[in-house]
């Protein structure tokens, strides 16, 4: 046992310490960026914003919105082959999404989302990106899985993980991983820290895992954790490449499920002729949001605890958004803006413009409570 004694840091534990910039307009900012992948050769040219594989987020209809913006989104591994057709057959550009397995096939040559992302892949070739998507990317077999699928698919920009560590970063892209996926536990709606007590603040993660990809000439997504639009900003100062998101997607129109309304008292009352005060109540409309490993996933696509597992997820409704497209609009524009207070030009430059000044307080919060 060791305590390393250097403390890590959150989004929470910092701000960007404004610079002298010449910047005279956010629309001066390039948000897009271009790469050349590692293993694939395969080239990316977009705004580094990715839509997470989650229920409520990873979705075609989400997806239609976004390649308008250059943004990926990678799909939820539960789709079928004929959702894939009709997905296609509606108008989605197939260079702006990737098909996502898990590692079942460890355990079964049968398993589903490995043989229907490979029926994917073959039917739809111009797919560009292949997600590998597990909880804990620290297990030797998921490691070799990797290596597996890059034989199979030589020609796909792999993205592998989860893993928040630089030695682990590196050993995925050894393996065949083009971009690795990082961020353990710092989701809205994952709960591995307290089930586990493992994890990394991520703002610290991801510093470490940028510098080791960059060395080896791999790329990284910062997956979780980003609650506002300045977090965004945060991640690709701190040296992400792609920033993934899931919580600050979910509860829009284009992630699918049930509207739920209730009627909620909303602190005021009005009074009847006998005096009775009746309170007030208002309308106000919720969708439900859960984690992959939550219970009620498991419930929803038949995967179950077996005895030796617990949920490591939790479900929470959030306040119903409308369209996406509002929600991107708030998010380009709050990194176009800490660009112009930091002088970077293109949000490739915000980690050689950053300064991070470490806080234990961000905002003003005496109006909270009215809003």
């Amino acid at each position: 046992m060791r305590i390393k004694p250097d403390i890590k840091l959150d989004y929470k534990d910092v701000l960007l310490e404004p610079k002298r910039s010449d910047l005279t307009s956010r629309k001066d900012v390039a948000m897009e960026r271009e790469f050349t992948f590692l293993h694939s050769q395969k080239t990316f040219n977009g705004i580094p914003i990715m839509a997470s594989n989650m229920d409520g987020v990873g979705t075609f209809e989400m997806a239609k919105v976004l390649q308008e913006y250059r943004m990926v989104t990678v799909m939820r591994k539960h789709y079928t082959v004929s959702d894939w057709e009709n997905a296609v057959g509606q108008g989605i550009k197939l260079k702006y999404v990737s098909v996502c397995t898990g590692t079942g096939r460890i355990w079964s040559e049968e398993a589903q989302d490995y043989s229907i992302m490979k029926q994917v892949i073959n039917k739809f070739p111009d797919i560009p990106f292949i997600t590998i998507d597990v909880a804990n990317g620290y297990h030797q077999n998921f490691i070799d899985f990797v290596k597996k699928v890059r034989d199979e698919f030589p020609d796909k920009t792999i993205i592998a993980g989860n893993v928040i560590t630089a030695g682990a970063t590196e050993e995925l892209i050894l393996s065949g991983a083009d971009i690795v996926k990082c961020g353990i536990g710092p989701g809205s709606v994952c709960t591995t820290r307290l089930m586990t007590g493992v994890g990394v603040p991520q703002l610290s993660g991801i510093i470490e895992c940028a510098d080791a990809a960059h060395g080896l000439g791999g790329q990284v997504i910062a997956d979780g954790g980003c609650v506002y639009a300045g977090d965004v900003a945060k991640a690709f100062a701190a040296g992400a490449d792609f920033v993934m998101l899931g919580g600050m997607l979910a509860g829009h129109d284009e992630g699918g499920g049930d509207i739920i309304t209730k009627h909620t008292a909303n602190g005021h009352a009005y009074q009847l002729d006998n005096g009775t005060y009746v309170p007030y109540f208002e309308e106000k409309h919720f969708m439900k949001f859960y984690g992959m490993s939550s219970d009620a996933a498991m419930a929803k696509h038949g995967s179950r605890k077996d005895g030796y597992r617990g949920a490591e997820g939790k479900a929470v409704e959030l306040p119903y958004k409308g369209p996406v497209v509002d929600t991107i609009t708030e998010i380009i524009g709050g990194v176009r803006s800490a660009c112009t207070y930091i002088g970077a030009r293109r949000v490739k430059d915000m980690p050689k413009c950053a300064t991070f000044v470490q806080v234990n307080k961000q905002v003003n919060e005496v109006f909270n409570r009215y809003e």
